[in-house]
């Protein structure tokens, strides 16, 4: 089913963003890194976004980008010289993700394979596209489901979004022409069950995950601090592990524990395309959020049946 489209709200007029254009800037972002405080509205597989408030706007919610997004870079003579290289048939998709949070604090990052098109071997938490008429919820636990073979029963969770991320894909010009844009909303999910009764129940699809681990606040800290574009770290903990265990998934269908370097997840994007593993941009926006909310033990959303 194709994917969702993400609509905006501009001075009160609906309109749906082209491929090739800055979502973030549309919505009135200046040069700055962001992020931007976005009013929103959910709907079956569609998200509406506004700098304004509007009716059936539900909440407002942190936009960010990264300061290399190649929709920025690419100016309006660039899009005349290079346009027939983009899409002119997409618009801008929509993804959801989730940060699914153990009873015991430790957040879930699963490896993208090597043999993917889009993003491979990047650390990532569960996600996907969103389907039309699929609340986002729904297809947040589907695709959970999907990667990592979790079942986790909506009554039995409590969740709520965390931001949005403007993604493309390939992610700086220096790699090429963008072949994919998303708008990713990240969402925090709380299992009731702790890391060690989750993992006995993980079963990665290898055909999307090579690898998956948990991440504490202490090294999700250290990872969400390596400013991609930037090159500097702000606030690194003085102690931290020299790895931290995964689980790699073999070629015979098995696993087998390893220890990661944590020095791989404290690597930035490159200038230069490349295939070496590190945290994507947006998940280190999403795991800011994240630490900010155990800062401030923020309320979230619970469902009820």
């Amino acid at each position: 089913m194709a994917a969702s489209r993400v609509l905006l709200l501009l001075s009160g007029r609906p309109m749906s963003p082209s491929f090739a254009q800055s979502v973030c800037r549309l919505l009135g972002a200046g040069p700055g890194l962001g992020p931007w405080p976005t009013h929103c509205g959910f709907k079956r597989g569609r998200l509406v976004l506004s700098d304004r408030p509007f009716p059936g706007a539900s909440t407002t919610l942190p936009l960010q980008r990264p300061p290399f997004c190649p929709f920025v870079a690419l100016d309006q003579q660039q899009l005349r010289a290079r346009g027939t290289e983009l899409p002119t048939n997409r618009g801008v998709d929509l993804g959801v993700a989730v940060i699914l949070q153990s009873s015991d604090q430790t957040v879930l990052l699963t490896r993208r394979t090597s043999t993917l098109s889009l993003s491979p071997n990047l650390w990532v938490p569960p996600g996907g596209h969103v389907e039309l008429d699929e609340e986002l919820l729904d297809g947040g636990l589907r695709e959970l489901w999907e990667e990592s073979g979790l079942q986790l029963p909506q009554d039995q969770v409590s969740w709520g979004p965390l931001g949005l991320w403007e993604s493309a894909y390939p992610p700086r010009l220096s790699w090429g022409l963008p072949k994919y844009h998303h708008i990713i909303l990240y969402l925090l999910v709380v299992s009731q069950e702790s890391q060690q009764q989750l993992q006995a129940r993980i079963q990665p699809n290898p055909n999307e995950v090579s690898a998956f681990m948990w991440l504490g606040p202490d090294v999700a800290a250290a990872v969400a601090t390596m400013e991609d574009g930037t090159e500097t770290s702000r606030h690194l903990p003085q102690e931290l592990p020299p790895s931290i265990p995964i689980v790699e998934l073999k070629e015979d269908g098995g696993a087998r524990p390893l220890a990661l370097p944590v020095s791989t997840l404290l690597r930035t994007t490159p200038t230069t395309a490349e295939g070496k593993e590190r945290v994507s941009s947006g998940t280190k926006f999403a795991l800011r959020l994240w630490l900010q909310h155990l800062g401030r033990v923020c309320p979230v959303i619970r469902r009820h049946s």
